[in-house]
């Protein structure tokens, strides 16, 4: 990533924010979207989200469904196309990246979108369905604070799905899970390319 001490987990890149177009292909719908340097992945779809998207269980026709870490946008974009009647969250710390995914869910017309920052989020929302590629690279500490802080906000009967690349983490982070947030029973769905997709699921109340 150009611009030395800048990250996509910054809330203001330092790096030049020249929008880029690009065509892609989210979940059989092609999509024109704007990207730009300073945000995760700005300068293509990942192969992380790329996983994800084909591992994914089928979205609540209606609810509210949560993208963490919403980047430029493309898990808000085939939230918001799977699911019309729903409201879709996109969260980022990133300004840039909050721009960019408002800007993309207008441009393809995905009128359910809300993009916010996370303390501008209502505390007592909680979400039907989450989905992310969580930034591993804030550090384990920040990912874990990242993770308690949303991942129990969970419905009952909701369902989380993170996709975490092998090489990063992805095993120890599964673990960790399992002896964090109990209440939230966890297991792998799927593995490929390197990645793994980890699903946590709240059990419906008796």
């Amino acid at each position: 990533m150009s611009g030395e001490g800048s990250h996509y987990f910054d809330a203001q890149p330092a790096t030049d924010g020249t929008r880029r177009r690009r065509t892609v292909e989210l979940q059989g719908r092609t999509m024109e979207v704007r990207t730009a340097a300073g945000v995760f992945s700005g300068d293509r779809l990942d192969l992380g989200t790329q996983v994800l998207l084909r591992h994914t269980a089928p979205v609540p026709e209606q609810g509210d469904l949560l993208d963490l870490g919403c980047g430029w946008g493309p898990l808000t974009l085939a939230l918001a196309a799977a699911a019309p009647r729903a409201r879709v969250w996109a969260v980022d710390v990133n300004e840039r990246a909050r721009e960019l995914t408002a800007a993309n869910a207008r441009d393809n017309g995905l009128d359910g979108v809300r993009v916010l920052a996370p303390d501008d989020v209502d505390p007592e929302l909680a979400f039907d369905r989450i989905w992310s590629n969580p930034p591993i690279r804030i550090g384990k500490d920040a990912l874990h604070a990242l993770l308690l802080r949303w991942l129990p906000r969970l419905t009952p009967g909701g369902r989380a799905e993170l996709v975490v690349q092998r090489n990063l983490g992805a095993d120890s982070l599964h673990r960790w899970l399992e002896e964090s947030l109990p209440e939230l029973p966890v297991h792998r769905s799927a593995s490929s390319k390197g990645y793994r997709v980890l699903v946590l699921e709240r059990p419906l109340s008796p």
